[in-house]
Formats: C-alpha cells, structure tokens, sequence
C-alpha cells in the first residue's frame, strides 16, 4: 500500500514537473526564439563598438574549404552602416574559414576567436590585381600591378585587427614556389595592408605562412602593431615580419617573429618615385621584440627610403639567430635619408654582424633612377647592448664621397665567436665616435673614454603615439539553446 502511494506520488511530482518546465519554455519563447545564453569578453582596442555581427549570420562556414569572401565581404559592407552610429565589430568564431581578399571600412573592428583560423585562399582569381604603389612605381616582385592584400584598407579612420590570437594563415608555400620558379605575373600579396589611413591597431594575432610581407601599413598615421606572432619558415622569400612604410607616428611592441627576412623593415619609397611622393616615415617606436631571421636583420632602415627614415626608437630588443641586430641599407640613386635613429637595450646571441650599414646596396625600381641622387645618412645612436657568440662585431660601409656621420655607439659589450672574423670592424666611410665599446672600433669611431659613456643620448620626451591610449571593450551576445544567433549587442 506504501509503496503503491509513493509511485503514485512520483508520478504526480513527474507531471508537475514536465508541466512546469513546458511553462517555463513557453515563457522564454517570444515570436519564435527560444532559450538564450550569452557569449562575452572583454578585449583591448583603441575603439570600442556599439554594433556586432557573427561571420555566420552572412552565411559564413567554417569548414577549411568553403571559400567565405563573399561572406566577410556582405557582413563588413552591412557593418559600415554603423560608422556614425558607435561603430562595429564582426566576429569570427572558431572554424576554419577559407576567404580570398576582403576591405575593411572605418569605425569597425575585425576579431578572430582563438580558435579561429582565416585560411588565406589559393585561387588566384580570388586576388584582385591593383596598381603598383606610388612610391614604388611597380610592384616588388615584378613590373606592373600586385595582388591586394589579404586583407586590405584604403582612406580609412579608426580600424582595428585583432583577436584572442586567433591564426591567418596565408598558404604562402604555393607563392614562394611560383616566385622561385619565375612564374608570378603580378607581385605576391601581403596579409594585411592599411592605405591612408589614420588610427590603426592591429594586435593580439598569430600571423602564419605569408606569401610576402606580413603587415604593411603604407601612408598613415597614428599606427599601433602590438601582440604580433609572426612565423614563416627562415628560408622563404621577401616573408618580412612588419614594414612601416611612409608612416607618421607608428608604435611597435611586444611582437615575436620568426621570419626569411627582416623582422621589422622600415620604409619610404623607392628611388625616384619615393623622392617624387616624399612621404617620410617618422616619430616610430619600436620596443619589446624578439626576432629569429638567420638571413636577415631585426630591424632594417631600408632599402626603400627614398621619401626619407627620421626619429625611429628602439629599446629593450631580443635578437636570435639572426645575420644582423641593425642594418641600414640604401645606395647611390635612392636620396632620401636616414638620421635620428636611437636604439638601446639591444641582447644579441649568434649574430653574423652586430651592426650592419651599407650604401650599395643596389635593387632599383628601373633604370631611371637619378644618379646624383645621394642619401644622406647621419646621427645613428646605439647604446646599451650586449651580444654573444658574433661573428664579426660591425661592417659599416658608407657611400664613397658621401660618408655615413654621426655614427655614436656606446657602452656595447660584442662576445666574438670561436671562428669570428680577424678583423671584427670593417669601417669604410663612416664618420662618428665611441665609447666603452668592445671590442675596440675601428679608426673611423674613436674611443671618447669612460667620460663619454653616457653618449648616443637616447631622446627622454615621448612621442605622440605613446599618448594613445588602449581601452578595455567588451563584446556580449546572444545566442538560442539550439545555437542560431538571435541577437547582437
């Protein structure tokens, strides 16, 4: 009889419940949605945005073979609506998504979830070809036009490209390969280029397999790159880690590159066509960076620098591996010039030079480069650094007629290797001085004595991109129990 009561019971409490729950469910379902859950994050960026959509309200599929151009293409066409409204962001949750070139637009942000992957296409047809960059007068790989970027941006305000690390992985091997072989008809495109434009961030990504240079920003101004993994294999062609390229007021910090060429190439045009648009690169700090290029240096200035280099600081920099810590590179024909460079708080381990500068550098754009058109390079500041297991401590090698002056170097510490050149400096037209530097220089940078070890003054006032601040956003949306989106904050 008790037991008969108590199933009886249980029955009851089981309909109660089944009753209450369908209760419940009906609540929660209003004109046809159901149950809802939130996704959100916080996230760092110099603009936060008051819209959002999801790669896959635009019918977008994460499947690694399912080309989404069209789908990045419609959601960031819907998104620039909201430029004067707050601004937006589009989300790309974790997938694989295939996708040719893409533009972004103003007042919009692109962010990749960890375990996103942006999976740069091979199909040639989904490369748009455009015109060879001003200052260059063609493109880098051959004469004519370059492929776009993979994802690129021209005349924009306020844009940034980040993510949780997520991975854009530009397939490069097939590139590389057509490069070797003399087969490419236009220039290799790069994975991301911003065009004139003003307010950049692009941070907190790993950047994988470019077909050339991994992050250009040509042109613009107030340019924030911070938080950048860069992998390329070290024997593929031209795959350079970031190039600021006529570009005022730019930040570089806290980035690891592991790349066939240099980690960080600083530009300004080429030859007469750079001299033409004379748009210098200026006021850049570069900080925080550990580079891996066995055959080529961690910051370069040059070759291109016809449109000029001009206050570019560096400190607190990591060098591995790598052919050369600084190298400037330029040659008879490019003008421009190359001064106010400081760098300091260098560590150097298994280099081939320290210090390389070299005004022959060659590579022209064609033939009608001017002649007479000598740059000018002066006031290169290094300063507190130490290096191990180098092969030859500097080769310096100015423009004969031309010399390369205000070279100061001090207080360096340069560790040669066992099988280290007889002759660790290598000086030829060059001007400057030193101090506390083993070991001793050549002729050309005499020996000031401990008195002058405070030399080679590192500039104490900031500039004005280190007043930009990075704010902390947060991203929030929601989503139904059976996973289709319903609705975005």
């Amino acid at each position: 009889m008790d037991t008969a009561r108590i199933l009886a019971g249980t029955q009851v409490i089981h309909v109660l419940f089944v009753l209450a729950a369908t209760i419940l469910l009906r609540s929660n379902v209003v004109h046809g949605r159901h149950l809802h859950h939130w996704d959100s994050f916080d996230y760092c960026a110099i603009s936060c945005r008051v819209h959002s959509a999801s790669l896959t309200d635009f019918g977008g599929v994460g499947d690694g073979t399912t080309s989404n151009t069209q789908a990045f293409q419609a959601a960031i066409d819907y998104l620039s609506q909201f430029a004067s409204d707050g601004g937006s962001m589009l989300f790309v949750p974790p997938g694989k998504w295939l996708t040719g070139s893409f533009n972004v637009t103003s007042h919009f942000t692109l962010y990749l979830h960890k375990d996103a992957v942006l999976l740069a296409s091979q199909d040639e047809s989904e490369w748009a070809v455009i015109e060879p960059l001003p200052s260059y007068g063609r493109g880098r790989d051959t004469e004519g036009g370059r492929y776009i970027s993979l994802i690129f941006g021209t005349n924009l305000t306020d844009v940034v490209i980040t993510g949780d690390n997520g991975t854009i992985d530009g397939q490069g091997e097939t590139w590389w390969n057509k490069f070797h072989k003399g087969e490419l008809q236009y220039t290799r495109p790069y994975l991301i280029e911003i065009m004139y434009s003003e307010n950049v961030q692009i941070s907190n990504l790993t950047l994988v397999n470019s077909p050339s240079w991994n992050v250009h920003p040509i042109y613009s101004r107030n340019v924030i790159v911070q938080g950048l993994t860069i992998l390329a294999p070290v024997t593929s062609p031209n795959t350079d880690g970031i190039n600021p390229d006529s570009c005022i007021n730019t930040r570089i910090e806290d980035c690891y590159i592991v790349s066939g060429d240099d980690c960080v190439a600083v530009k300004s045009g080429w030859d007469e066509y750079g001299i033409a648009f004379g748009m210098p690169t200026k006021q850049l700090v570069i900080r925080r960076l550990t580079c891996i290029s066995p055959f080529s240096a961690v910051i370069a200035l040059g070759s291109e620098m016809s449109g000029g280099i001009q206050d570019v600081r560096a400190e607190d920099i990591l060098a591995i591996n790598t052919e050369s810590g600084v190298r400037i590179k330029t040659a008879v024909g490019r003008g421009g010039y190359v001064k106010d460079i400081y760098v300091r708080g260098m560590t150097m381990k298994t280099m081939k030079w320290a210090f390389w500068m070299t005004g022959n550098y060659g590579s022209h754009a064609d033939n009608n480069y001017d002649p007479n058109a000598l740059p000018v390079i002066q006031n290169i500041n290094y300063r507190d650094m130490v290096a191990e297991n180098v092969t030859m401590a500097a080769r310096l090698e100015g423009i004969p007629g031309d010399p390369f002056t205000g070279i100061c170097i001090s207080n360096v510490t340069i560790g040669l290797a066992k099988k280290a050149k007889k002759v660790p400096w290598n000086c030829t037209d060059i001007e400057g001085i030193s101090s506390g530097v083993v070991p001793q220089p050549c002729d050309a940078l005499p020996d000031q004595g401990s008195g002058y070890i405070s030399e080679c003054n590192f500039p104490t006032e900031s500039l004005p991109i280190d007043n930009h601040e990075i704010q902390t956003c947060s991203y929030k949306r929601k989503y139904s129990l059976d996973n289709h989106v319903t609705g975005h904050l």
